[in-house]
């Protein structure tokens, strides 16, 4: 243990840097079927997204990727990268998008505190498209802690949002 107190709640997660085997593949993906915008191309190896108007969420590039291929099962890595929606009809929107564009789901979850999807992106990154429940309906247990948990998420319900 440490004598360090805990992080400020302000801190939080800025965005996603990945490597990408190829650019234009990985657009079609973050900006044409998910929706986010691009802010800056860096050269032609390297490219910026966001949404809203912050200054970018992600960043692809294929400085040390280019035409690579994507790292063998059993290896350290990026699990997934997260991206949070703020409503629920919004990830039925991200669900519509990505379905229309044919991208299988690797799998869909009622978590208690938010409703996940799971896919790849083109290079075989994990991507986790969510939305968090009010806090007042989040699940606890009777000493406090969060009872977050894994069942399958009604897809035709989440459609309907």
């Amino acid at each position: 243990m440490n004598d360090f107190s805990p992080v400020a709640d302000g801190v939080r997660i800025g965005h996603v840097h990945l490597k990408v085997a190829n650019i234009d593949r990985a657009l079609a993906f973050y900006h044409g079927v998910l929706g986010f915008r691009i802010t800056q191309r860096y050269g032609r190896g390297a490219v910026f997204l966001a949404s809203g108007d912050y200054h970018h969420h992600i960043a692809l590039n294929t400085w040390e990727s280019l035409n690579g291929a994507p790292p063998a099962p059993g290896t350290t890595g990026l699990y997934h990268t997260a991206i949070l929606y703020p409503t629920r009809s919004l990830l039925a929107d991200a669900l519509r998008r990505v379905m229309a564009a044919g991208i299988p789901l690797d799998g869909a979850a009622d978590h208690g505190v938010s409703e996940a999807l799971y896919l790849r992106d083109p290079d075989q990154n994990g991507v986790e498209l969510y939305w968090d429940k009010p806090r007042d309906h989040w699940p606890f247990t009777p000493e406090g802690e969060l009872a977050m948990k894994s069942e399958a998420l009604d897809l035709d319900d989440l459609l309907k949002a």
